[in-house]
């Protein structure tokens, strides 16, 4: 095994350990729990070594490099970006579930995107929630997200999987993740399959799985905080 092979094989089980406390603590069965590996800027070679570690979920930001390394590197990939209008056709070429949806528009452009390819198997979306409605940082607030989901329901190409939420840097991830559960819990009532909830970093998923996140987003707990090899 490669020096790089045992780091991320070290890394990985210090995470992995990290998550079942977590789990145990809350009373939740790790079944309940995905762990997507953040690979956005590491080469295609640590996708490798995590595949061959098990790891199957993969998350990235950027369209191009998501592209390029699912070619190389076969698994369930995530988008998680911020979406681009003129990038949504390629995405859904590659992508298995968008975390980030937060315009009827982009619906419309990925049901259309879906139909052209002859998708034969219906994407994954989650709606991306703001808690502070801050512009540019993408998500709606909540009292926009029934709308937006039941456009989602609309499409027989498109599962709706449930929340996203990255929270405000400023706010407390504990205080911001127990809202966060608190807004998917009413979502719940009118949308009760949409059971998902993607939320928590390499910093703080702990805290998210004690809220009830399904899935949590890690990426340099796993791959090192170094500047990646390009």
């Amino acid at each position: 095994m490669s020096t790089r092979s045992q780091e991320i094989a070290s890394n990985l089980e210090k995470v992995q350990e990290r998550i079942h406390l977590a789990v145990k603590k809350s009373g939740r069965s790790i079944d309940e729990i995905t762990l997507i590996a953040v690979t956005k800027t590491y080469p295609a070679s640590d996708v490798q070594i995590l595949k061959d570690l098990g790891i199957n979920n993969f998350g990235e930001n950027r369209d191009d490099e998501a592209r390029e390394k699912s070619t190389t590197v076969p698994g369930t990939w995530h988008f998680q970006g911020q979406i681009q209008s003129k990038k949504i056709g390629s995405i859904v070429s590659w992508a298995s579930f968008i975390h980030s949806i937060d315009q009827a528009s982009h619906l419309d452009k990925v049901e259309r995107a879906l139909s052209s390819h002859g998708a034969e198997k219906p994407l994954g979306i989650f709606l991306q929630l703001s808690l502070d409605g801050a512009p540019g940082r993408g998500g709606v607030v909540a009292d926009e997200l029934a709308t937006l989901a039941h456009k989602a329901l609309e499409s027989p190409r498109l599962t709706l999987m449930g929340l996203m939420c990255v929270p405000p840097v400023d706010r407390d991830a504990d205080e911001a993740f127990a809202e966060v559960a608190q807004i998917h819990a009413g979502f719940l009532r009118n949308f009760p399959d949409a059971r998902s909830l993607s939320m928590g970093m390499s910093g703080d998923f702990e805290s998210a799985i004690t809220h009830g996140a399904t899935h949590i987003r890690v990426g340099s707990s796993i791959l090192g905080s170094r500047t990646p090899a390009q």
